[in-house]
């Protein structure tokens, strides 16, 4: 991806439906899956339980597809997407979201997002609502498995 302008709120309309970043990989493996099940108290057979999942139509474990949407915030961050005129962020939510494919865990996947700005409506004070396309893909997979589009008001700094 070619080099682009540092991400501003102040110019953040110019850019919407620009592809504004593509985070660094992240690993997932079965351990952290089964720390995602305990904490948010889905840890079921399909998710965690490799021998169990040897006998279900995919073969394996599956990463939990809201393991996947809650690092949203961390792709976000680690692409450098900060915005320089923008503090305190608060997650404002989320649109549509779905889980096109199954995610096998195996030895370990990496993750990764693409980011492309959809809209950024101005608030008060100089304050923006951004609303962020995410195309989630799993490495060595044809076509994002999650797509996403992440809501984040920003204070003016």
């Amino acid at each position: 991806m070619p080099h682009s302008p540092p991400f501003l709120l102040a110019t953040a309309q110019q850019r919407i439906g620009e592809k504004i970043g593509v985070s660094p990989w992240v690993f997932i493996d079965q351990v952290q899956t089964n720390v995602f099940g305990e904490v948010t108290r889905w840890r079921t057979p399909g998710h965690c339980d490799p021998e169990h999942a040897k006998n279900t139509p995919y073969g394996g474990t599956l990463l939990h597809g809201f393991h996947a949407v809650s690092l949203i915030t961390h792709f976000y961050k680690s692409s450098e997407l900060w915005p320089q005129d923008g503090r305190d962020p608060l997650n404002y939510g989320l649109d549509k979201v779905r889980i096109l494919q199954p995610m096998i865990i195996g030895e370990g996947i990496k993750l990764r997002s693409q980011i492309t700005l959809l809209d950024a409506q101005p608030k008060q004070d100089g304050d923006m609502l951004l609303k962020t396309q995410h195309d989630i893909e799993v490495e060595g997979m044809e076509g994002p498995a999650v797509y996403a589009e992440y809501l984040t008001y920003w204070h003016a700094a």
